[in-house]
């Protein structure tokens, strides 16, 4: 013991742990070193990937690296690193020829970049057309009328007629995307015979409710009738799985043409 009655391993013990977290304080990154970063990598990725992924990582040529699952498992430029090393060639994209420090910076940037969308709660209502309009029109318009089966639900002089005259450019594509609305209708055949159909409320093993034509609240035992489930977006979302990011920004190229 010391002079104050303190054991000396206490001491030993109280004097490494101080010179630890003296270390980790050290070694971590003050807030205007992390600013200087971004700062440092927004510039030499204006310089370095802009041309194709825009100025600000929300795409251009390339894709929005804002949203990237790239980005988002990123770990200090682990990832990053690894692909701007070596480039993706079958993508179009060639090796950059960069220094750890520069990654470091870039992803510092786009991780940056990252969070503030993750951390913004309003969809930019007048963002640009010409960031979301990256597609050919004519292979949209093919894909509708073919492979997609898009036709087989949807007419462009019909339910499309002017459709981008009715939405902002963002609007339209989240809606092309995800439809709102109910679009889920059962019929419900009873032991006599007859049919009551209507919106699906709800349903599970053992009841199916929905509301008829005149507005009521019906419900039924399932062991009691038989049940037909309409599901229009049942084809969408299938093909929602199916669809490529060329097949997406085509489509839209197309819906954008339909005024």
């Amino acid at each position: 013991m010391n002079s104050r009655g303190v054991p000396w391993f206490a001491m030993v013990f109280f004097a490494i742990a101080f010179d630890c977290r003296s270390n980790a304080l050290a070694q971590t990154p003050s807030a205007a070193q992390k600013n200087a970063a971004v700062e440092r990598g927004k510039k030499e990725f204006g310089q370095s990937c802009g041309f194709c992924h825009g100025a600000d990582a929300t795409g251009a040529r390339g894709p929005d690296l804002v949203r990237s699952p790239v980005v988002a498992h990123d770990v200090k430029g682990d990832l990053i690193g690894e692909v701007m090393r070596h480039g993706r060639p079958e993508k179009g994209m060639p090796p950059i020829t960069a220094t750890d420090e520069q990654v470091a910076d870039i992803a510092a940037f786009l991780h940056s970049r990252a969070a503030e969308a993750a951390n913004s709660a309003d969809v930019p209502q007048a963002y640009p057309l010409e960031r979301l309009l990256t597609g050919n029109a004519e292979a949209g318009k093919n894909y509708f009328n073919g492979a997609g089966g898009c036709k087989n639900c949807h007419s462009p002089t019909g339910d499309l007629a002017g459709v981008a005259e009715k939405y902002s450019p963002i609007e339209l594509e989240a809606h092309m995307l995800d439809p709102e609305g109910h679009f889920t209708t059962v019929t419900v055949t009873l032991p006599s015979g007859e049919k009551i159909q209507g919106p699906l409320v709800h349903i599970d093993d053992f009841e199916v409710s929905l509301r008829d034509e005149s507005g009521w609240y019906r419900s039924f035992s399932r062991d009691r009738v038989k049940v037909e489930v309409q599901d229009r977006l049942a084809a969408h979302r299938e093909l929602l799985d199916k669809l490529t990011q060329g097949d997406i920004h085509n489509l839209f190229a197309y819906m954008q043409s339909l005024k």
